[in-house]
């Protein structure tokens, strides 16, 4: 018997472009960097990668999870737009393991591994899911923008039978970083929305997501799906 897990991820993402981002390191910003209308390594220790960005019209936000679209990458001048990819992150859980409270890796179909900020190479795929975007304003500093997962009360197999989606949790990297993350780990709610990260105005901010399942039940044989929406809102 083998329990699987498929959940998919959807994102609401903006268009138009953004602007100054740097890797953060002990004495500061070490490499030089440079944020949609709502629709749906430099050397030493690194910190959590947020970058600042002059303020420009229109306002704008863009929000990414899994696999996006840009022109190329922001710094030299590309334009983000939608991508209505809908990306999965699965795990298999052995029948021999079956709810034996083993933590169980989950993967990802996503291929994004690039940030579309200057073409590093943030996440490693299939373990890691790249969330990320940005927020500028038009002028001064404004209240930040928030990201919201909306999650179902359970993941659901074709018979009926049910997973709460608080079995699901994850951490929070990125290549070459360390410290706080803008997204940091947590772990689902079973039902509702719950904030998952927010961007201060005028700045870049991405983080690498790595999804576990808690594997301390023993569900009916089957494949369970769920489909979490993340949403980025701004004042």
């Amino acid at each position: 018997m083998r329990a699987t897990l498929r959940m998919p991820l959807v994102s609401r993402h903006g268009m138009m472009p953004a602007a100054s981002r740097a890797r953060r390191s002990g004495g500061g910003l070490c490499r030089a960097l440079g944020g949609a209308v709502l629709l749906s390594a430099g050397s030493g220790a690194a910190s959590a990668y947020t970058a600042t960005l002059n303020p420009a019209s229109p306002q704008t936000i863009y929000l990414q999870v899994g696999v996006g679209s840009f022109t190329s990458d922001y710094i030299s001048g590309g334009q983000p737009g939608r991508n209505t990819t809908v990306n999965t992150v699965t795990a298999t859980v052995p029948g021999a393991a079956v709810g034996n409270g083993a933590v169980q890796a989950m993967t990802t179909n996503s291929t994004a591994t690039q940030s579309y900020w200057d073409n590093y190479v943030y996440c490693s795929v299939p373990s890691q899911l790249y969330i990320g975007g940005f927020y500028r304003t038009t002028g001064a500093a404004t209240a930040a923008a928030q990201v919201t997962a909306t999650v179902p009360a359970a993941l659901i197999d074709a018979s009926g039978d049910t997973l709460p989606f608080s079995k699901i949790s994850w951490t929070s990297s990125g290549n070459g970083d360390s410290g706080g993350e803008p997204f940091p780990a947590g772990t689902f709610v079973s039902g509702g929305v719950q904030n998952v990260g927010s961007m201060a105005s005028n700045t870049w901010n991405e983080s690498c997501l790595t999804f576990s399942y808690l594997n301390n039940t023993v569900p009916p044989f089957g494949t369970y799906t769920g489909v979490v929406l993340y949403t980025m809102t701004a004042p």
